[in-house]
């Protein structure tokens, strides 16, 4: 690869399936670079910390955030995420693919301070299917299912935001079209 790779930061609605996009593409392409989010929320069940996220305390988010040591960070449903900045440079600067899945405040945060990185937006088939996914999970409260859905509905109206739009009618598809969009082959 003789230009280094862009940054592909790919949001969408919480429930459109942006997990399970990624872990199809990086089962079959694991040279794509996964950056790994900070949070402030507990792990799920078979959650692990440096793996699925690196599990911090509000004090520690604070000092990331007070440091610059973030390339975005959000609030969600109660909780922060962020995006450890090094990390993403350092991948970048060798050469290998670098993968954001993020939400939409975050996303912003890297069009401003990264604004060569590719935005791309998941978008569910249709609504139904997004608020039968978001209550099917079964993990959350219902007041927290309501924030997200609530959340989605400002989410799906920012899609114009972005370079590009990927609707998730097959994972296998999807995942297909981002690798292409990645010129990862």
């Amino acid at each position: 690869m003789s230009e280094r790779p862009r940054l592909t930061v790919l949001s969408g609605p919480s429930g459109v399936g942006k997990s399970t996009v990624v872990a199809h593409m990086r089962k079959e392409h694991p040279e794509v670079w996964l950056s790994v989010s900070a949070t402030t929320r507990a792990p799920r069940p078979g959650e692990r910390h440096g793996v699925h996220y690196f599990f911090v305390t509000d004090d520690e988010m604070d000092k990331l955030i007070a440091n610059g040591e973030l390339l975005e960070w959000a609030e969600f449903a109660g909780n922060r995420y962020g995006t450890p900045r090094a990390a993403v440079i350092e991948h970048l600067e060798a050469g290998v693919p670098v993968l954001l899945e993020i939400d939409l405040q975050g996303a912003r945060q890297v069009r401003e301070s990264m604004p060569e990185a590719q935005l791309v937006f998941l978008a569910p088939p249709t609504w139904e299917e997004l608020v039968r996914r978001l209550t099917g999970r079964g993990t959350e409260p219902p007041e927290v299912i309501e924030r997200r859905l609530e959340a989605a509905k400002t989410e799906l109206a920012a899609e114009p935001e972005f370079d590009e739009t990927l609707v998730n009618t097959s994972v296998e598809d999807v995942a297909r079209e981002l690798l292409a969009l990645m010129n990862v082959v």
